[in-house]
């Protein structure tokens, strides 16, 4: 028998899944990119929250047992690396400790800079 967990059907219900004290982080993070990134809409990819604006992918998130996985593409990873070379990363994704605050600044400042990117791709 598939004992593999359901696919959320919304960001509501993936974070619904975890527990409270990481349902906060889940929220801080959701609200940051919502305000960061007007008129995106939610939707859930690849198993995990997501952000799309003009049909295209912003960033997506996900929680893990030690971290906050935040997937901004290669390109959000590459214009921020000084400022995530304290992280693990891999080419389009870094990890963000638990154990520490979430830098909610940084992601505000990441996705505004893949909303440019967006809005520069919908201009070509």
């Amino acid at each position: 028998m598939d004992k593999k967990k359901a696919i959320p059907g919304n960001i509501d219900e993936y974070i619904a899944g975890f527990s409270e004290d990481i349902q906060a982080v889940l929220e801080q993070i959701r609200h940051t990119i919502n305000n960061a990134a007007p008129g995106a809409k939610e939707t859930i990819s690849y198993a995990m929250p997501a952000f799309k604006l003009n049909g295209y992918s912003l960033v997506y998130f996900a929680a893990f047992k030690n971290h906050i996985g935040f997937y901004p593409i290669p390109s959000g990873i590459k214009a921020f690396k000084n400022e995530l070379s304290f992280y693990a990363q891999g080419k389009g994704s870094v990890q963000f400790p638990l154990d520490k605050p979430m830098p909610l600044d940084l992601i505000s400042r990441i996705v505004k800079f893949r909303v440019k990117e967006n809005h520069d791709k919908i201009k070509k």
